[in-house]
């Protein structure tokens, strides 16, 4: 018997674990498909590392396949490993590189301090990993009556993100099924969009977006112009809560083209700051003076990874480095990384009208250095706080962005922190595709699935998308998993 089952993304848009089954009794072998972190309202269990155990059997699990790199997707291998698993761990090269560093922070901040039990985690994570490249198909076992086969495709979602195709067989039964993990928007700028697969019978899909769509490329990017223009008018801080893959790097990439085109013009105010680096104050703010700070560590590092890995980038990207730009490492960027010079920053800011764009995670405010510049900055009208990014429910991003516009309040460590500065979304950064970015992946399927199962989406999206699913495939039997 093939089986699909779920052991999160379910109730909402993080913990995603699939597994895919062969077989009964002593003969049932399978695959997890991620495993992580639930966040927000979505958490269930809690957030400590007792509550976090495998609460599913693992005994017949082969392999897990790994889709990217992001928290909510691998934030629970870990436990896994503790729970005893000990198969292999495959995913695309790039993700190999990329795993063991989000989860050492991982592990630092949930799971222990101890340096020589989380480098020997690391070492057992990093004994397991199985790289495979994109395209091309890695057989995870072959015995007797059954077989099962992955291919990774680029997904277009992060750096090193990939969809599952799974070729499996159980005796004269023949299937591929489909794992999306999270598609990317085909517009978004330094990766490939996703091109659909040739074929599903069945299909398991991320619905973060399913109700919406986002704006296009160059709206959005006029947007982000207008409102850095806007903000830094009265001299305050753009603080932007970053997710550390995908968004963070978008972002640069976008904030150097605008400098790089507008360049000298000005951006519309007078300003008597001392920039951070100690220079002469500078009397006309134009583009080329406008400081961007990337501060978090770990986001620093993965956009240096994302420099390493420039053959993974897509063409516009590509031609870029070729005229000599550097969308990754340009001169107004500002990297921070002892927690002293974080502290620093965020006094300075706080106190001066120094104009200023803060990239800092966590990406929904529910932890790391974002927090320390939301209690000074949030209650300065001044200052505004830009959200490029999905906030889960539970999370103090998603109480900014609903409560802030009505001039609310946020609780943050135990705290009550009035809202004044302003709120704003610019959707069209989430790496996730948008509604119609997901029906052209199933539509572009030359043949229907015969069953589609949405997942990795609240409530309202996935019956929205599952409704516009219904209508452009009839043929095909759509479903919401409990």
């Amino acid at each position: 018997m093939i089986s699909i089952s779920h052991h999160g993304a379910t109730s909402g848009v993080t913990g995603s674990c699939h597994e895919l089954t062969l077989g009964l009794g002593a003969q049932k072998s399978g695959i997890l498909i991620d495993c992580g972190l639930f966040q927000g309202q979505d958490e269930g269990r809690g957030a400590s590392a007792s509550d976090l155990s495998i609460d599913f059997p693992i005994e017949h699990i082969r392999a897990l396949v790994v889709t990217h790199v992001h928290i909510d997707h691998v934030g629970r291998i870990p436990y896994l490993l503790a729970a005893g698993f000990d198969g292999p761990i495959i995913c695309s090269e790039p993700s190999a590189i990329m795993l063991p560093e989000i989860l050492e922070d991982a592990l630092k901040i949930g799971f222990t301090r101890d340096r020589q039990l989380i480098e020997r985690v690391l070492g057992l994570i990093r004994s397991r990993l199985v790289p495979v490249p994109y395209g091309q198909w890695h057989s995870v076992f072959a015995e007797g009556y059954c077989s099962l086969s992955v291919r990774l495709q680029r997904a277009g979602h992060i750096l090193g993100s990939a969809y599952v195709e799974c070729d499996v067989r159980e005796g004269d039964v023949e299937e591929r099924i489909v794992f999306s993990g999270d598609l990317g928007a085909p517009h978004a700028p330094l990766l490939p969009a996703p091109q659909s697969p040739e074929r599903a019978d069945r299909l398991v899909i991320e619905s973060t977006y399913g109700d919406k769509d986002h704006e296009d490329r160059e709206t959005r990017r006029y947007r982000l112009k207008a409102l850095l223009e806007h903000a830094l008018e009265d001299g305050g801080t753009v603080l932007v809560p970053a997710f550390s893959i995908g968004r963070t790097q978008e972002l640069l990439y976008e904030m150097e083209s605008l400098i790089h085109e507008f360049g000298d013009r000005a951006l519309g105010g007078v300003s008597d700051y001392a920039p951070l680096g100690g220079a002469n104050p500078t009397k006309k703010l134009t583009w080329n003076d406008l400081e961007i700070v990337v501060d978090s560590p770990l986001a620093a590092e993965f956009t240096r990874i994302y420099r390493d890995l420039k053959p993974y980038w897509d063409a516009e990207a590509t031609d870029l480095v070729r005229q000599g730009r550097h969308p990754l490492s340009f001169e107004q960027l500002t990297v921070i990384n002892s927690h002293e010079d974080h502290l620093n920053a965020v006094d300075y800011l706080a106190r001066s009208h120094r104009p200023c764009v803060v990239l800092a995670g966590s990406g929904m405010c529910a932890g790391g250095r974002v927090v320390n510049y939301l209690k000074a900055m949030l209650g300065d009208k001044r200052n505004d706080v830009l959200f490029v990014g999905y906030q889960a429910a539970g999370t103090p991003g998603r109480d900014i962005l609903t409560y802030g516009p009505r001039g609310g309040w946020v609780e943050l460590d135990g705290d009550r922190y009035d809202i004044r500065a302003r709120i704003h979304l610019v959707g069209g950064y989430s790496a996730h595709a948008g509604q119609s970015d997901l029906l052209r992946f199933v539509e572009g399927i030359p043949g229907a699935p015969t069953e589609i199962r949405v997942v990795h989406g609240d409530e309202d999206a996935k019956a929205a998308f599952q409704v516009r699913l219904q209508r452009v495939l009839p043929g095909s039997q759509v479903l919401i998993p409990a």
